[in-house]
């Protein structure tokens, strides 16, 4: 089942171990409040190794953004959603498997880009461009299936970037909310959120069936 299999093959090299320990601890603790000391730590590698791979923690997080981007995107480029023949098919089951990933405490289901960005968006330009442009790449696969969808309903395809975003809107606003819960509640709380996107996509596209699409 791909909501047990994990984004990311397991680290191979010092770069990968150092990438991978900033992957868990910022988002157990931020970005600003991870210093290298720690990353160093939780990766077993040598500052020296640290400063080999990274020129500053500034570069770490442009890095950890690129990283986060491309093992994510890979995890949902193989998910089972594609296999469906509709295009709304496609797009809910992209939002169901976004529902079923949501478990444990926040740190276990919550945006590496998504939190670097809320702390960094002011400080640090290189950090920003990064995620965005990770957050966004997610947005643009969307793209083409409600594109799809939209023309199927006779909605102008023009509105499909929109959507696309907004579907992050939501999925970044529920995992900030879901930081505001006991970990314990946190997942059932970005799941409501999610709950209502499904919602809002099948009153849009004409949709009344309520089954889940994996």
């Amino acid at each position: 089942m791909i909501p047990n299999r994990p984004f990311r093959e397991p680290p191979r090299n010092a770069r990968g171990q150092i990438l991978e320990a900033a992957v868990k601890l910022v988002r157990m603790h931020g970005f600003a409040a991870t210093s290298v000391d720690q990353l160093c730590k939780a990766a077993g590698v040598t500052k020296g190794a640290f400063f080999h791979h990274f020129a500053s923690k500034e570069a770490l997080g442009v890095a950890l953004a690129d990283y986060w981007s491309t093992s994510t995107g890979g995890f949902f480029a193989e998910a089972p959603y594609h296999h469906h023949e509709r295009a709304i098919d496609r797009v809910l089951g992209y939002i169901d498997l976004r529902s079923t990933l949501l478990s444990g405490p926040p740190e276990a289901f919550s945006c590496v880009a998504g939190t670097m960005l809320q702390e960094s968006f002011h400080d640090s330009d290189a950090i920003r461009r990064a995620c965005e442009a990770s957050i966004m790449t997610n947005a643009r696969a969307l793209e083409a299936d409600i594109a799809r969808a939209l023309t199927d309903v006779g909605l102008p395809e023009q509105q499909a970037p929109g959507l696309a975003r907004h579907v992050q809107t939501v999925l970044q606003g529920a995992f900030i909310l879901a930081k505001t819960q006991d970990p314990a509640a946190a997942a059932a709380l970005a799941r409501e959120a999610i709950g209502h996107l499904r919602h809002y996509f099948e009153l849009l596209f004409g949709e009344t069936h309520k089954e889940t699409l994996q």
